[in-house]
């Protein structure tokens, strides 16, 4: 039986490697704990924040009258944060959550507002910068989401290619696009824009349990003034058969234009009915296609307002 011999040398370089390795796992178990603890503080979190996009050429205070309608006789009103994103990724914060609100309103708007498929993928990763910043701050566990025009379209690309990141740990439970263009300016189905082609190609991506509401606006029986109906509609062809639930509302009447539909009264009804925190009543404001029912294939393109 072959015995160890130890001298001072070999005693040496095994202290040096406990030494090495201790070293590397403190940090790693601190790590861990701190990681263990944020999980905690995210499971328990009763934030749930509404976080709107505007559409191209808008600026972060596009939905101030919308959120002023929302906050009308509200005994409790919902605080707001507004973040711009540059285009290096740099994060412009104005105004704040407030401490005990629930459900505030987080509206990220771009430095870059430019239209174009090619700026909606830029957006989307600007998105998930602020997105990123915003979970880790406030530690919420889900979120709904709104996009008016582009911004609905920057939603679902983002939801496509970014949101698994954070699936595991924060849930988006609603998802509004309003007048949100997904052929741009196309009102022919069978034109098929590559937006549309790539957003139906990665729309496995998208969260089965996802509840979705695209409305539209309906100045004459072709558009909202800018978007083609078609264009909305073709949404379909992306969420439908992939999430919980797909419904279409269509807004007519007075305010149902393009530039006008984020303070139209019955969106701001759907908003309050469907994407908010609150008791919902049972009236529908729309048609409702659940996961088996028919879907297609298409796109459309708009210009947002601003």
């Amino acid at each position: 039986m072959t015995k160890l011999k130890f001298n001072r040398k070999n005693v040496k370089w095994l202290v040096i490697l406990f030494l090495i390795i201790l070293a590397l796992s403190i940090p790693a178990f601190s790590w861990m704990k701190t990681t263990n603890r944020d999980r905690a503080q995210r499971r328990k979190s009763l934030v749930s924040p509404l976080i709107m996009i505007p559409g191209s050429s808008a600026s972060i205070n596009r939905f101030d009258s919308l959120i002023a309608i929302l906050n009308k006789n509200n005994p409790h009103p919902h605080s707001v944060l507004k973040i711009k994103v540059g285009t290096n990724g740099s994060l412009d914060f104005s105004g704040s959550i407030d401490h005990g609100d629930n459900e505030p309103i987080i509206v990220v708007g771009f430095q870059n507002n430019h239209d174009g498929y090619s700026n909606i993928k830029k957006q989307a990763s600007w998105l998930d910068e602020a997105f990123y910043q915003v979970s880790q701050t406030y530690n919420f566990n889900n979120f709904k989401a709104f996009g008016h025009s582009n911004g609905g379209l920057i939603w679902t690309y983002w939801l496509e290619h970014y949101y698994s990141y954070y699936k595991s740990n924060i849930k988006i439970k609603k998802l509004m696009t309003l007048a949100s263009p997904f052929i741009f300016s196309e009102s022919n189905f069978s034109d098929k824009t590559q937006m549309l082609s790539d957003l139906i190609k990665y729309r496995k991506n998208l969260p089965k349990n996802l509840i979705v509401y695209s409305l539209l606006g309906g100045e004459n029986y072709d558009s909202d003034g800018i978007v083609p109906e078609n264009s909305v509609h073709a949404g379909k062809y992306i969420f439908q058969n992939q999430v919980k639930q797909f419904t279409e509302i269509t807004i007519t009447g007075s305010d149902a234009t393009h530039s006008d539909l984020p303070q139209n009264k019955e969106v701001v009804a759907a908003i309050k009915q469907y994407l908010l925190d609150k008791k919902k009543n049972n009236s529908p404001l729309g048609k409702t296609n659940s996961k088996n029912t028919s879907r297609r294939t298409k796109e459309n393109k708009e210009k947002d307002n601003k």
